[in-house]
């Protein structure tokens, strides 16, 4: 499969012109294609609905789309509730999923309304403690060990995880919180991070599924939702085949009809917290070369650096790289394509043969609409740079700023140096 830009080389030399690389762009037609096939392949439950994680892209302005579908915000910090209360979403438009939980960050989700789906069994204690009581509706996280494997391929590792309750624990949580005036409930996990494949989800659903059964017949609890969280993953590389998510929505009927229908359950809501696959494929990266090295190796170095996109420096992720213009001629070069920071993991690329890059070419780095601009940091005083959104009419809107020398010394404008640093 050909990785091909959303934006063309004569729109991104129009933005150009105003906001200067490097920049996150994301593609407005594709996000609402995406969510309305999403809403598309769960149509089949009446009570389904997506709460975006918010972590992976916390801009309003994307967010707010998805908000026109009927999707709720994913919240796991205090800010991200603030960002969530901002946009109207409140009440039940918001899942509060955190671990180590602050006393402050529960005071707030129950001040909202939110669902708040608890990682540990002492936190039902210690959130009884902080709010006073136990909310009506709750969830937990559960983290069933072991290894989680799919057709004899090793997914991920949720016996060392830090995240969820034990089988055990889990059974004894029901059961404490129905004591405590807990009236429905949830049941959440996450098992396995960006899987490409369309049998995670009702793998995982069918763990879930049958928990649920045994713990209605065993608690006598009312089930209201079942989340099956995020790990939907997207193509980084051209040579994957993304997720079909309609085929994905399919495997989860059948066994929602299978496991839950039987046994009186088919009132079940099914809920998802998607970031990756609901933003991934639908940002990316613009940058500039601005320099070539020619040393040991072949370097291109661009304006943007991992304060932009870190993934490929503490993963060693994959983000594929389209020269704007060259698209058709030969890869004829061996690059690595590295940022400016003072270390030697900045490389948005290693070893990667490209069409000649001269200076001044525009690179897009694909697929960086989730855990990308997010992930940005501030090490050697870099800035982040700023968020732009290509309209459906192809117009682009600026949907947040870059950062400037004012943003980096703010937290300083308390003292004498500060003052100065901020004139």
């Amino acid at each position: 499969m050909k990785k091909e830009p959303f934006a063309t080389k004569s729109q991104l030399e129009k933005i150009i012109e105003k906001i200067p690389t490097p920049f996150h762009l994301y593609d407005e037609k594709g996000i609402r294609e995406n969510v309305k096939k999403l809403k598309e392949a769960f149509s089949w439950n009446k009570g389904y609905k997506e709460y975006f994680a918010v972590k992976a892209t916390p801009n309003p302005f994307l967010i707010n789309i998805l908000r026109e579908y009927g999707c709720g915000c994913d919240c796991s910090s205090y800010t991200e509730l603030m960002l969530s209360e901002a946009i109207g979403a409140v009440g039940s438009d918001i899942m509060f999923s955190s671990n180590d939980t602050p006393a402050e960050d529960f005071k707030k989700a129950a001040q909202l309304g939110a669902i708040i789906n608890l990682d540990d069994i002492t936190h039902i204690e210690f959130l009884e403690k902080t709010i006073g009581k136990i909310p009506k509706t709750i969830s937990c996280r559960y983290n069933p060990g072991g290894i989680f494997k799919i057709s004899n391929d090793i997914m991920d590792n949720p016996g060392d995880a830090k995240y969820g309750m034990t089988t055990e624990q889990l059974f004894e949580a029901f059961k404490i919180l129905k004591e405590k005036g807990a009236e429905e409930f949830g049941i959440h996990a996450f098992l396995a991070s960006n899987t490409v494949t369309n049998e995670y989800y009702p793998m995982l659903a069918k763990v879930l599924f049958e928990t649920a059964v045994k713990l209605s017949r065993e608690t006598g609890v009312h089930i209201k939702f079942i989340n099956l969280s995020g790990g939907v993953g997207i193509p980084y590389r051209p040579d994957q085949e993304p997720n079909d998510i309609i085929a994905i929505g399919e495997g989860v009927r059948k066994v929602y009809e299978e496991t839950l229908v039987p046994a009186g359950m088919g009132d079940v809501a099914i809920y998802t917290e998607l970031g990756r696959f609901m933003m991934g494929p639908y940002g990316c990266l613009v940058t500039k070369a601005i320099h070539q090295k020619h040393i040991h190796k072949e370097y291109i170095g661009v304006d943007a650096c991992a304060a932009d996109l870190m993934r490929p420096a503490i993963y060693g992720a994959y983000h594929h790289i389209t020269v704007m213009g060259k698209e058709n001629e030969p890869l004829s070069h061996k690059y690595d394509i590295t940022g400016s920071l003072c270390e030697n993991s900045d490389k948005f690329a290693i070893d990667r043969m490209l069409p000649e890059i001269e200076t001044g070419d525009i690179l897009v780095i694909h697929d960086t609409g989730a855990h990308g601009y997010s992930m940005g940091y501030n090490y050697n005083g870099k800035l982040r740079s700023a968020e732009v959104l290509l309209k459906e009419d192809g117009s682009a809107e600026l949907i947040r700023r870059a950062e400037t020398p004012k943003d980096y010394f703010a937290t300083f404008d308390c003292f004498d140096i500060g003052k100065k640093l901020l004139k």
